[in-house]
């Protein structure tokens, strides 16, 4: 595929995995703000009349239907996501050496990367594994409060606030370098540059350039 500057595009994100990751983000912004509400006072009128709880809790089983939805609707997708985002090699560990080279928005000189660069694949595992401890302590507090001592309620809700706060660091990050790298367009129409891609993502250029295809289908 070509856009209209003549620029050839390869299909980097099918369809449904682009409306599991909406479904995934706006969850969790709704839990962001809601939760905020309940602890930060700036933000505590918007918990008046309790309807920011209940919107936190709907939020918060729509983030929970994250990794069924993404089973149901691309299987392979969330498959080679969860393969990929916890497997490492030589040219990762490079890539984390020059990692500063990454943030200032040069990639020309980095290690050769596959789908997922190194950086990616650290996001993407600490986004799984801190997701998974949210949605641990946040169903205790929710359905096991009454039956928890205060310290336990204390370090539960605890632990589930600093989830948050890592979740959203991870956010703003992964913000920063979708700006950096102007990738905006990827989650709307799925499609990269290819220059762009053999620049970050050499190796999965060679992958798909040897398979014969420009991207898996949509």
């Amino acid at each position: 595929m070509t856009d209209t500057n003549g620029d050839q595009q390869i299909l980097r994100y099918r369809s449904r995995q682009r409306i599991v990751h909406a479904v995934m983000a706006s969850s969790f912004l709704i839990l962001l703000i809601t939760g905020l509400a309940l602890v930060w006072g700036p933000l505590a009128f918007l918990a008046a009349g309790g309807w920011s709880r209940y919107l936190h809790r709907i939020a918060a089983v729509g983030f929970m239907s994250v990794p069924f939805l993404y089973l149901i609707l691309d299987r392979s997708g969330a498959k080679e996501v969860l393969g990929e985002s916890f497997k490492y090699d030589r040219d990762d560990v490079s890539w984390f050496r020059y990692m500063y080279r990454y943030a200032l928005g040069r990639t020309a000189e980095m290690p050769p990367q596959g789908r997922l660069n190194a950086g990616q694949k650290l996001h993407h595992s600490a986004v799984i594994v801190f997701s998974a401890v949210i949605v641990i302590s946040g169903l205790v507090l929710w359905f096991l409060k009454a039956d928890l001592s205060p310290t336990m309620l204390a370090w539960t809700a605890i632990i589930h606030d600093l989830a948050m706060l890592v979740l959203t660091l991870l956010l703003v990050g992964h913000v920063f370098f979708t700006y950096v790298y102007t990738a905006w367009s990827s989650m709307a129409t799925g499609y990269v540059s290819k220059d762009d891609m053999e620049m970050e993502h050499s190796k999965w250029v060679e992958e798909l350039e040897h398979e014969g295809a420009e991207g898996p289908s949509a």
